[in-house]
C-alpha cells in the first residue's frame, strides 16, 4: 500500500506543479505587469499571489474568485479549465486596481 500511496502522492504533487506552470504561462501570455516567477518557485498546495486586499476584493466582486485577503490561493483547487479565468481576473485586478 505504501507504494500505491507514493505513486498517488507524486501524481497529486505533479498536478499542482502543472497548475502553477499553467498559471504562470497564462499571466505571461496576457502581459500581466509584474514578475510572476514566484508562482512557479513556491511549493505546496497554496501560493501567495502578491495581490493586495483591494485587488482580492475586486476579483471576488467581479470574477467570483475567493482567496484570503492577503492574496493566498489554493493551487489544489485549480484545473486546466479554470486557470484562464483566474489569469484573466489577476490581469484585470493588477491593471485596474494598482
Amino acid at each position: 500500500m505504501f507504494n500505491e500511496w507514493t505513486i498517488e502522492l507524486k501524481a497529486m504533487a505533479d498536478r499542482i506543479i502543472s497548475m502553477r506552470k499553467q498559471l504562470f504561462d497564462a499571466l505571461c501570455a496576457r502581459g500581466t505587469p509584474g514578475d510572476w516567477s514566484h508562482i512557479i518557485k513556491q511549493i505546496g498546495m497554496f501560493t501567495f499571489t502578491g495581490l493586495n486586499s483591494k485587488q482580492v476584493e475586486f476579483m471576488t466582486r467581479e470574477y467570483h474568485i475567493y482567496m484570503t485577503s492577503d492574496g493566498r490561493i489554493s493551487m489544489a483547487g485549480l484545473s486546466s479549465k479554470t486557470v484562464p479565468h483566474l489569469a484573466d481576473a489577476i490581469h484585470a485586478a493588477v491593471t485596474r486596481m494598482s
